[in-house]
């Protein structure tokens, strides 16, 4: 339901859940959900090529969706987020690349797309860890890196200027990719936008 986005604001996965949760990420159907998903978009993306002006653009988030969470949440027994202890972890800058979206990455950079990496991480704290982890994770040559550095609440509302200030300096947003419900909605989304699988969390 919460994948659904029918169920929201959950802060824990339920007791109930964590097995099945600890199944579907570990054993195999998560890698195989997020390569069917980057195979759909490689897909759309191959049928809808760049123009050549160097304005098509794509948007990707971070978390979960280029650089995977999972080792952090596994220890974690998937329990209520931790903000200092989040981001002890992610100024490590050992998150490992989601290999779908490495592929997927260079395939958008092949076919002369625009890629920006929009993220609601903290750019004074994570900036420098973050972006030396994704050139480690296979992530290189991305256009732009984009960290929040201000205290919008709404993740919704930082992601939506974010991308409308890309659309007033003149790139179409072709695609849009996320883990979360909250990278996809909001003001200039793109043509098409595409969810990964994430039952670990929900950013509102």
């Amino acid at each position: 339901m919460v994948e659904a986005n029918n169920a929201k604001f959950w802060r824990a996965v339920p007791a109930p859940c964590v097995g099945y949760v600890w199944a579907y990420m570990s054993w195999g159907q998560y890698g195989r959900d997020v390569g069917s998903a980057a195979d759909q978009i490689a897909a759309y993306a191959s049928q809808a090529p760049a123009a050549g002006d160097g304005l098509d653009a794509w948007v990707l988030d971070i978390d979960d969706t280029c650089l995977s969470n999972l080792p952090y949440y596994q220890a974690k027994q998937f329990g209520a987020y931790d903000p200092a202890a989040f981001k002890a972890w992610a100024s490590r800058g050992t998150c490992p690349g989601i290999p779908a979206m490495v592929t997927l990455f260079w395939a958008l950079k092949a076919g002369g797309f625009r890629v920006f990496l929009l993220s609601g991480r903290d750019e004074e704290a994570l900036g420098a860890p973050t972006a030396a982890n994704l050139a480690a994770a296979g992530f290189a040559g991305y256009d732009r890196l984009i960290l929040r550095n201000d205290t919008t609440p709404s993740s919704v509302v930082f992601k939506s200027a974010e991308r409308r200030r890309l659309v007033e300096e003149g790139y179409r947003i072709r695609g849009n990719v996320g883990d979360q419900w909250s990278d996809l909605q909001g003001d200039c989304a793109g043509d098409r936008v595409f969810k990964v699988p994430n039952p670990m969390y929900f950013v509102p």
